[in-house]
C-alpha cells in the first residue's frame, strides 16, 4: 500500500513538470501582463529665469525625462507651486513671462494611459529684473547697464537720407548692445586673440591701417578690411567685396569661420562654429545678454548674426560738413553755402557726368549716402593684395564714400580691396585715366568685365583733369568725413 501511494503521488507531479508519454494531456494557465509605471530617466535641473523677460523651457527635455518600459503613449501636466506666476505649459512645455521673482517648485506628471504615472520636480528660479545683469555689471561696470541703454534703435538721419535698409532685422537697444560685445570680444576667435573689431577699428573708421588684416596663427585676410560706415544706407545688400553673401547679417559669421581670420573652421583639426558656441554658453554674460536680447539664453549663429548685424547698422555718421551744408540746400547740385569755392568745384566734378565737364563719380557712388550703385561691376583694380601675378575680377563691392578720411585728413587706411591705392589722389589719378591690363587678365577679358560707367564703347575712362580738379576733387571728398563715429561711447570697445 504505502509503494501504491507514491506512484499515485509521482503522476500528477511528473504532469506537472511536462513529463509522461505524448498521449498524457495537460493544462495551461495564462497570466495577464503587468503594466509597468513610467519612470524617470533623466531629471530636470533647475532653471533660472527673469521677471518680465519671456521663459521658454521644455520639460520633457524632447521626450528624454521619462520613459516608459510598454511603449505607452505618455501625456504631460505640470503643477506649480505656489503657483504658475504668469507661466503656462501645453505637452511639457513651459512657456510665457515669470510676474514676480521668487522659486516656483513645478511638477511635471507623466501618465501612461493606464493609471500608471510618475513624476518630476524641479524649480525655477526667477530673479529680478535688476539682478538679470549681475554678470553684465561685473564684468562690465560703468559701460553697459541693460536698464539705462544706449540709444541705437532711434538715432535719427537727416530728411534727405533714404531711410535704413534693416532687411527684416530691425534694431533694437538689446540686441545692438549684444551686437557690440561680441563685435570686440577676442573670445570669438579660437586663440583669444582676435575680434571683429582687429580688422574694423573704430579710430579707423571702422577699416583697418594695414594692407590686409591679421588673424589667427600667423594667418591674414585676402583682402583689405571694408570701411563699415552707414552699411544700414547701401540699397547694394550682398556684402564682402566680391558680394558673396547675401545679407550683412549672413557676412559676420564667416570670417569667424574662416582658417585664416577667427579660425572656427572645423578642418585641420580646428573646432568649429558648434565649439565656439559652446564656448559663449560657459560665459555668464552672454547668457544675460542673450536673454535680454532675445527673451532666453539660448545661442545660436541666426542669434549672433542678427545682433552682430544691428550692431554695424548701428555705426552712422551724418554729422559731416557735407551735411551740414546740404540741410541747408534744395538739392545736392546746389552750392554749399558752408563750403570753400574748392569743395564746391570738387562736388560738381563728382556729380557732372564726363560728357559735360565732370568725373561722373555720382554714377556709382550716389549722393547724399555716397553708397555703391546695385550691380556694379569691377572698377579697373583687379590685383591681388600681395601678389603681382595673380588677378581677381570679382571685386564689384565698395563701402560708402563717407569717412574715407579721418576728420585730420589723413586716410582711413588704404584704399581698394587690395590696399593699392594709398591717398585720395591715388584714387583720382587711377578714375581720370584707366588703363587695361595687357595681361593676367587680357585686355579683351578686362575690358569685357569692367564697369560700364567706366568703359565707353571700347574706350576706357580718360577725364583729363587738371591738377586743380584734382585737387578740388580731394578737397570736396573729404568733407564727407563726420566726427562722432570715431568716438561715440556706444561704438567704443566694452571690454
Amino acid at each position: 500500500m504505502k509503494k501504491v501511494l507514491i506512484a499515485c503521488l509521482a503522476i500528477p507531479l511528473l504532469t506537472a513538470c511536462g513529463g509522461g508519454s505524448g498521449s498524457s494531456s495537460s493544462t495551461t494557465t495564462s497570466t495577464t501582463p503587468v503594466n509597468r509605471a513610467p519612470a524617470v530617466i533623466t531629471p530636470n535641473a533647475d532653471q533660472a529665469a527673469i521677471v518680465g523677460i519671456a521663459f521658454n523651457y521644455d520639460a520633457t527635455q524632447s521626450g528624454t525625462t521619462f520613459s516608459d518600459a510598454d511603449g505607452d503613449t505618455l501625456t504631460y501636466t505640470i503643477e506649480y507651486n505656489p503657483g504658475p506666476q504668469g507661466l503656462t505649459d501645453a505637452n511639457g512645455v513651459i512657456s510665457g513671462t515669470p510676474s514676480m521673482a521668487g522659486t516656483i517648485e513645478t511638477t511635471i506628471r507623466v501618465n501612461d494611459g493606464n493609471g500608471r504615472e510618475a513624476i518630476d520636480v524641479f524649480n525655477i528660479v526667477v530673479s529680478a529684473a535688476s539682478s538679470g545683469q549681475s554678470a553684465i555689471q561685473a564684468k562690465f561696470s560703468g559701460t553697459i547697464d541693460m536698464e539705462n541703454l544706449d540709444n541705437y534703435a532711434a538715432q535719427t538721419a537727416p530728411a534727405y537720407i533714404t531711410a535704413p535698409l534693416l532687411g527684416g532685422n530691425p534694431i533694437t537697444d538689446e540686441g545692438a548692445t549684444l551686437g557690440r560685445v561680441l563685435f570686440y570680444d577676442p573670445a570669438l576667435s579660437i586663440d583669444d586673440t582676435i575680434s571683429c573689431s582687429s580688422c574694423h577699428m573704430q579710430s579707423q573708421g571702422f577699416s583697418d591701417t594695414d594692407l590686409v588684416s591679421d588673424g589667427v596663427e600667423g594667418g591674414v585676410t585676402g583682402r583689405h578690411s571694408m570701411r563699415l560706415i552707414n552699411t544700414a544706407f547701401s540699397d547694394e545688400q550682398n556684402f564682402f567685396w566680391d558680394e558673396r553673401a547675401p545679407s550683412l547679417e549672413a557676412q559676420t559669421t564667416q570670417p569667424i569661420q574662416d582658417e585664416n581670420e577667427h579660425g572656427f573652421s572645423g578642418v585641420n583639426g580646428r573646432e568649429d562654429l558648434n565649439d565656439l558656441i559652446a564656448k559663449l554658453e560657459g560665459i555668464d554674460y552672454y547668457q544675460e545678454l542673450f536673454t535680454y536680447a532675445f527673451g532666453d539664453a539660448n545661442i545660436t549663429e541666426p542669434r549672433m548674426q542678427a545682433a552682430l548685424g544691428q550692431f554695424v547698422k548701428s555705426i552712422q555718421s551724418f554729422d559731416s560738413k557735407y551735411d551740414v551744408g546740404r540741410a541747408q540746400v534744395a538739392g545736392n547740385n546746389d552750392p554749399f553755402p558752408n563750403f570753400t569755392t574748392d569743395e564746391n568745384a570738387g562736388k560738381q566734378l563728382f556729380m557732372i557726368e564726363p560728357g559735360n565737364g565732370g568725373a561722373g563719380c555720382h554714377s556709382c557712388h550716389r549722393a547724399p549716402e555716397f553708397d555703391i550703385r546695385p550691380n556694379s561691376r569691377h572698377n579697373g583694380i583687379v590685383g591681388v593684395a600681395n601678389s603681382v601675378t595673380e588677378f581677381d575680377l570679382t571685386n564689384t563691392k565698395a563701402p560708402s564714400l563717407r569717412d574715407v578720411v579721418k576728420p585730420d585728413g589723413s586716410p582711413n587706411g588704404p584704399f581698394m580691396h587690395d590696399g593699392s591705392l594709398a591717398t585720395l589722389m591715388d584714387v583720382i589719378n587711377h578714375y581720370d585715366e584707366i588703363v587695361a591690363t595687357t595681361s593676367n587678365p587680357s585686355s579683351t577679358e578686362f575690358q569685357n568685365t569692367i564697369d560700364n560707367f567706366l568703359n565707353f564703347g571700347g574706350n576706357l575712362q580718360d577725364l583729363n583733369l587738371t591738377d586743380t580738379q584734382k585737387a578740388q576733387m580731394v578737397s570736396f571728398l573729404e568733407t564727407l568725413t563726420g566726427s562722432s563715429v570715431y568716438t561715440d561711447p556706444k561704438l567704443s570697445d566694452p571690454f
